[in-house]
C-alpha cells in the first residue's frame, strides 16, 4: 500500500475501520523495519542533496487528534536526516503577539527555506478546525479560510516550497488506549492535560471539521492523504515512503564545481 492523495470527488471515511492498515502491512513488524531502512538511507541521501542544492524545500504537515502520534512520526520518521537541515515547528494557541497580526502570519515565518525540510506539528489548519469546533470566530470568518489557505500554499509553492499534508487517522478506541498510557507511564504523564477529555467529548464535530478541510482543501500543489494511525509501524512507513517519493520527484542535484574551485583542487592535487 502506498498513500494516494484526496480526490476532489473521492469519499472520505474517517470512521474507527479506516485507522486500521492493510493486513500486508500490519502482518510483520520485521519486513517493515527493513523497508524503512532502506528509505531512511535514501532519505539522507536527497536531504543532503537538497541542502546542498539550496534551491527548494520541502515542507511537512502534520495534523492528527489529541494523542494521533504526530511526535513519534517526526521522532521515527526523521531519525536519520542531518538536523542541520531540518526544522520543526510546534503550532500551540497563538500568543498574544500572534494574535495582533493575521492568522497566517506566524506560519509564514516558519516556512523552511531553500534547501530545507521542515516540519508542521499542528499547523495554519488550527485556525479552521479548532476555530470552528469552539467557535472561537463567525462562520463567514473560518468558511472563507478554506480559499485563504488554499491561495497561500499555491504561492508557496510557486516559490519552490514542496507541500505534504498528511492527517494521522486514529480510531476513538485508539485513542482512549493512548490517554491511558499518558497516565499511567511516568515518561508520558507530562503529555497528558485536562483538556484531551474535552476535546474527546467533541469527536463529531471534529470529524464533520477535518472531513471538510480534507475536502476543501487537497489540491494538486498541496495534497492532503490520510494515513491509517492505529498501528505506529504502518503509519511511519507510509509517511516515509511518501517523504522519499516525493524528494526523488524533486530531485535534488549537487552543484557542480565551477571553474575557480576546479583550479584550487589542481593546485591541491599537485
Amino acid at each position: 500500500m502506498k498513500l494516494t492523495p484526496v480526490g476532489p470527488h473521492d469519499k472520505i471515511s474517517l470512521g474507527d475501520k479506516a485507522a486500521l492498515p492493510p493486513r500486508s502491512l500490519d502482518a510483520n513488524d520485521d519486513t517493515l523495519e527493513k523497508k524503512m531502512e532502506k528509505l531512511h538511507v535514501r532519505l539522507d541521501e536527497l536531504q543532503n542533496a537538497l541542502y546542498a542544492e539550496s534551491k527548494q524545500s520541502l515542507l511537512v504537515v502534520l495534523q492528527a487528534r489529541d494523542a494521533g502520534g504526530k511526535d513519534g512520526t517526526i521522532r521515527r520518521v526523521f531519525s536519520s536526516v542531518n538536523p542541520q537541515g531540518c526544522s520543526v515547528t510546534a503550532f500551540k494557541a497563538p500568543s498574544h503577539s500572534e494574535l495582533a497580526h493575521d492568522y497566517l502570519w506566524r506560519v509564514h515565518a516558519a516556512v523552511p527555506a531553500h534547501g530545507l525540510i521542515g516540519i508542521f506539528n499542528r499547523s495554519h489548519y488550527e485556525d479552521i478546525l479548532a476555530v470552528r469546533v469552539h467557535e472561537l470566530a463567525p462562520k463567514k470568518v473560518w468558511k472563507a479560510r478554506y480559499d485563504e489557505i488554499n491561495e497561500f500554499e499555491r504561492y508557496l509553492t510557486q516559490n519552490g516550497v514542496t507541500i505534504l499534508k498528511f492527517f494521522l487517522h486514529v480510531s476513538k478506541e485508539e485513542q482512549r488506549v493512548r490517554l491511558c498510557e499518558r497516565l499511567t507511564d511516568e515518561s508520558k504523564n507530562w503529555k497528558f492535560q485536562e483538556a484531551d477529555l474535552s476535546e474527546r467529548d467533541l469527536w463529531k464535530d471534529y470529524t464533520a471539521a477535518y472531513t471538510d478541510v480534507l475536502r476543501k482543501c487537497s489540491t494538486k500543489y498541496a495534497p492532503w492523504f490520510i494515513v491509517p494511525a492505529d498501528r505506529k509501524h504502518a503509519r511511519d512507513y507510509l509517511v516515509l515512503e511518501k517523504i522519499v517519493s516525493t524528494l526523488e520527484r524533486m530531485n535534488p542535484k549537487y552543484p557542480a564545481a565551477d571553474l575557480k574551485t576546479l583550479k584550487l583542487l589542481t593546485k591541491l592535487e599537485a
